[in-house]
């Protein structure tokens, strides 16, 4: 175990000097900042009357020399807005648009599905729910190329994962200029999926930048991370334990899989290896892993490939979208999310948004083939090892019924760090209901499952998650 802890701490402190250096590096050839492009909404096409909270929209160009534009929805907090925390929130992907999280997830809109008709425009309907209660959010499209973030030329359109964490570094530095007021209130950078490799490099990004007394002090209180790509060796390895603990694998199977393949799955090592995880891959080839209960449905869009990287790190399953029909169907929830779609490429939606025209031809809730992108974070362990250790509060959470990014590979990854359990293991509750199980480490880390969540736990269990945010956020315990 020392060992293992020493070669963590050598890899953060490799890490720490890397991204110093690089954002050192980055500060000498960025462009003094510009003022964004703000936009008021106080009405949307599809919802009935004003909105009952503030909605602004607008652009902030982070390299003035390639014209890289992120675009970005912020609401201000329906509680205390002067005072309660501040989240800047990362639609995983990469290439999924901050509407998702925004709709589907976290904020306080969401689509009458039931109601739709096919050809009209979608209607929305205001959602209790929302982490706006608690917190104000920005949601921001990115990296660049995602939602109505755009860049006029063709090198802004080259980013990778630590190229996009810088641009987002560089997009809250620039957003506070033009507000100002909001500098003081604590920070969160917020996320879920394959945000669980960016949101911590921003983090750093945003520490360092603080420790090198680089322009105004932001007031980075922590981060949050919800069903969080992590690293292949855990995430990817947890699938088979967790398929066999759900009974999707029988116990024959499930020992000589682990036998054959010495508990390493994701690049099989031996024939013997290569024929079980055949079998286990027809075994779930039925199983919609983003919510393990739900059905399977027919994708439409194209899904990510199965490997992403020269090296063989597996990408994890991107969740499909099904075609429209004449008739709603309750059973596929998939058909919810293209109503995004007939609402964000029309031309009153976009006007009230305040898209430059031109900008994005076609919008997509999720863009699972973005060019120019390079995946070059193949692991986030040691910035969280790196963060906590600063002192930077962090709250991961797992929808327990996730088998893209199973709970038992973030348990493991987390157990690696080696932190002393400060809460044990123990049920979490709303409403006098078991909510989740969760474990409270040192260094300020908290771990915590939502029962019955899925691949995003807030979209399958909101007021679970909301209330788990609000504690979280206040400082309480779950």
């Amino acid at each position: 175990m020392a060992a293992a802890t020493e070669t963590i701490d050598k890899g953060a402190r490799e890490v720490v000097l890397s991204v110093s250096h690089l954002f050192l590096l980055l500060l000498l050839l960025s462009p003094s900042p510009l003022a964004s492009s703000v936009n008021v909404v106080t009405h949307l096409p599809g919802f009935d009357g004003p909105l009952p909270f503030y909605l602004e929209t607008g652009y902030v160009n982070v390299n003035e020399a390639k014209d890289v534009q992120l675009f970005y929805y912020f609401i201000k907090s329906e509680r205390e807005p002067e005072d309660d925390p501040l989240l800047v929130w990362l639609t995983g992907g990469p290439g999924c648009s901050a509407l998702s999280g925004l709709i589907y997830e976290i904020g306080p809109l969401e689509f009458d599905v039931e109601g739709y008709t096919e050809g009209l425009l979608p209607t929305l309907f205001y959602k209790s729910t929302s982490w706006t209660k608690v917190s104000s959010i920005i949601f921001l499209d990115s990296p660049v190329g995602t939602g109505f973030s755009y860049s006029t030329s063709k090198r802004g359109l080259k980013t990778s994962d630590t190229k996009s964490s810088v641009d987002v570094h560089t997009f809250l530095r620039k957003w506070y200029v033009d507000h100002p007021s909001f500098i003081a209130n604590p920070l969160y950078v917020a996320g879920d999926s394959y945000s669980g490799f960016t949101v911590p490099v921003v983090a750093q990004y945003i520490a360092d930048g603080n420790e090198a007394g680089y322009g105004v002090h932001l007031n980075l209180k922590g981060y949050l991370l919800g069903n969080p790509c992590t690293d292949a060796n855990y995430d990817g390895d947890a699938r088979i334990p967790y398929a066999h603990g759900v009974g999707f694998i029988s116990d024959e199977l499930y020992e000589s899989t682990k036998s054959s393949c010495g508990g390493k799955y994701q690049n099989p090592s031996n024939a013997e290896c290569s024929r079980c995880g055949d079998s286990v891959n027809q075994d779930l080839s039925g199983i919609n892993t983003a919510q393990i209960l739900e059905p399977l449905c027919s994708s439409v869009e194209t899904p990510k490939p199965n490997i992403i990287t020269a090296d063989g790190r597996r990408l994890l399953e991107a969740l499909s979208e099904l075609p429209m029909s004449n008739t709603y169907d309750p059973l596929c929830r998939n058909y919810g999310y293209l109503l995004s779609h007939a609402w964000a490429n029309n031309d009153t939606v976009r006007q009230a948004l305040g898209i430059r025209e031109g900008s994005t031809q076609t919008w997509v809730r999720c863009d699972f083939g973005l060019n120019n992108y390079t995946y070059d974070v193949l692991s986030s362990v040691n910035y969280h090892f790196s963060l906590t250790n600063r002192g930077y509060r962090a709250l991961v959470y797992s929808g327990d019924h996730d088998m893209t990014v199973p709970f038992l590979g973030t348990q493991a990854w987390i157990r690696s760090l080696n932190f002393s359990i400060v809460d044990d293991w123990r049920p979490w509750s709303v409403e006098g209901q078991v909510a989740g199980f969760t474990r409270t480490y040192s260094n300020n880390l908290t771990f915590a499952t939502v029962k019955g969540g899925g691949h995003t736990a807030p979209e399958y269990r909101p007021k679970e998650c909301l209330a788990m945010t609000e504690r979280w956020l206040s400082g309480a315990p779950l």
